[in-house]
């Protein structure tokens, strides 16, 4: 029976082919996924963690349909952008200094968890062979930078370990993705030849970073020097990073390496090509887009799970739990055995120690941050159906549920015992608040010998008003009681005075809605006007409430 596609979409190629019941499905799924994260945030529950509870959920409940998206989709569809969005919240002057200590744990750490979890898979999974263990091993060997980021929110930590975390994930992912092309090549192939894999291995890094840094240039030229509106510019931000994937793979080179590049590239100079409009929307955009990249993500290994479930009928449901148990505890145990040499070798933690010594119980709060999470359940959904010769791929539902398996684990294993471990730890919490009032301190200091030096000859009036505001910012900044210590001690008790005059002029910002909102009701005022003025109350309370300092 010919089943009826009422949409098909194509891209590079590949048709994808959607039923609207399904369609349906997913968007009230969604809105699902949308009170989820109201609940997490009321709660202060870590949405990752909620995010694969209810994959798990939907997996269970009778009478969902099975949808299954061809392979490469997942790829080119979810990759990208998840990729250079995490590229694009990493600090590239961070992300150098700490260079050495980030790529041993996203190349080393990632290469020995790939090799560990294949020789346990090898052993302890009959009939499996050695391509696909390592196959698994390179699919969970990545830690998932959101998952870990959300969990860790709010707990104080030393911002070089967040760096060194954050840095981690985000070449991790390309290092494990890199090894899972090679892998599941080796699979299609059923050969690998060493040598040929180690010099196609440095072509396909080095051309991929080249083209990455190649678009990179020409998106900052075309952003630069051609005036675009704020629509056009976050139109030509979400399409970067699918530009940069389909080019680097048309080349057969690491369309990854080439997406974390660019949005390397380009972050680092966001501040010279995004108008303040711009900047403001494409941060919007892209939070949504990334929220909705999760969830959907999620949403669509719980309408697979119970196919996948049926495919592994064949074991027995002590082997599975044996599988998915045993992988989980190697990828744990790995990465705390990792952490060892950082602790001895003195020269590796030379760059972290530089500011101010780096307390060596943080290296356990590192071994403790290995959750997986989207990346790696996005590399387990793209393996393909069918081999070369369009035999069935072998143990294809076995990996997806062992993926599964690890995410599940290390997010409540881990996540859920990370506070509790930071408290035992007595580690002393680090407050942001602190090296804020730093910055803001230069900020406004630099402002106003730039106003006394070169805005002199303006009218004394004028020149009043404008040196009067960034006085009245630096006498509030003095009146904030912050530590000397900016690494130590309890979050600052920030005072009053600051944040109550943000807080006074928030409060007017609202009595002049209510004005605006009666002369919108009564007709008085046109839509055009209304809407001009509403957003520049929008856009000024906003900046207050930036303004404010968060103990």
């Amino acid at each position: 029976m010919k089943v009826c596609c009422p949409l098909k979409i194509k891209i590079a190629g590949i048709v994808i082919c959607f039923r609207m019941e399904n369609i349906s499905l997913i968007v009230m799924l969604l809105f699902g996924v949308a009170f989820l994260a109201v609940l997490s945030n009321r709660f202060k529950f870590p949405f990752p963690i909620a995010l694969v509870l209810s994959g798990l959920l939907i997996s269970l409940v009778p009478g969902l349909p099975t949808i299954t998206l061809q392979p490469y989709v997942v790829f080119i569809v979810f990759l990208p952008p998840l990729l250079y969005g995490a590229a694009w919240n990493t600090s590239w002057h961070e992300f150098k200094t700490y260079y050495r200590s980030i790529s041993l744990a996203a190349v080393g750490l990632v290469l020995l968890t790939t090799t560990m979890v294949a020789i346990v898979a090898h052993y302890i999974i009959p009939g499996v062979s050695w391509p696909l263990c390592f196959l698994i091993g390179a699919i969970v060997s990545p830690s998932d930078a959101v998952a870990a980021t959300s969990v860790t929110r709010g707990l104080g930590l030393d911002p070089r370990l967040i760096t060194i975390i954050e840095g981690e994930s985000l070449v991790n992912d390309a290092s494990g993705l890199i090894a899972y092309k090679y892998a599941l090549a080796a699979v299609m192939a059923g050969n690998f030849i060493f040598w040929q894999a180690g010099l196609n291995f440095i072509w396909v890094v080095l051309a991929g970073v080249s083209i990455g840094l190649i678009i990179g240039n020409l998106m900052y030229l075309v952003h630069k020097n051609f005036i675009c509106t704020p629509v056009i510019e976050v139109t030509l931000t979400c399409l970067t990073p699918f530009a940069s994937y389909l080019i680097a793979e048309y080349f057969h080179v690491s369309g990854v390496l080439s997406v974390v590049t660019t949005g390397l590239y380009l972050s680092f100079r966001s501040n010279e090509i995004f108008t303040n409009q711009s900047r403001i929307m494409v941060y919007a955009v892209w939070e949504s887009i990334l929220f909705i990249l999760n969830g959907l993500i999620f949403i669509l290994i719980g309408l697979q799970l119970r196919s996948v479930m049926e495919g592994i009928k064949d074991y027995s449901g002590s082997e599975l739990a044996l599988y998915g148990l045993a992988i989980s505890a190697v990828v744990i145990i790995v990465r705390f055995i990792w952490i060892i040499p950082g602790s001895l070798i003195p020269a590796l933690s030379k760059r972290i120690n530089a500011k101010k010594p780096f307390n060596p119980r943080n290296l356990v709060v590192f071994g403790w941050s290995g959750m997986r999470g989207v990346v790696s359940l996005a590399a387990a959904l793209s393996i393909p159906l069918l081999m070369s010769d369009g035999t069935a791929f072998p143990n294809r539902n076995l990996i997806i549920y062992i993926t599964f398996c690890v995410i599940l684990t290390t997010l409540i294993l881990l996540g859920f015992s990370l506070p509790w471990v930071i408290k035992k730890l007595k580690i002393e919490p680090y407050s942001i608040a602190a090296e804020e009032y730093e910055v803001r301190t230069k900020v406004v200091n630099n402002t106003i010998q730039h106003i006394e030096e070169n805005l002199s000859l303006i009218s004394g009036e004028l020149l009043n008003n404008i040196k009067n505001k960034y006085e009245i910012k630096y006498n509030r900044l003095q009146k904030t009681d912050l530590p000397a210590d900016y690494f130590g001690g309890e979050a600052p008790n920030v005072a009053n005075i600051f944040n109550e005059y943000s807080k006074l002029q928030i409060d007017l910002i609202g009595v002049e809605r209510k004005s605006l909102q009666q002369l919108h009701r009564s007709g008085e005022a046109s839509e055009e006007i209304i809407r001009k003025i509403e957003r520049e109350l929008d856009l000024e309370e906003t900046r207050l409430q930036l303004d404010m300092y968060v103990p």
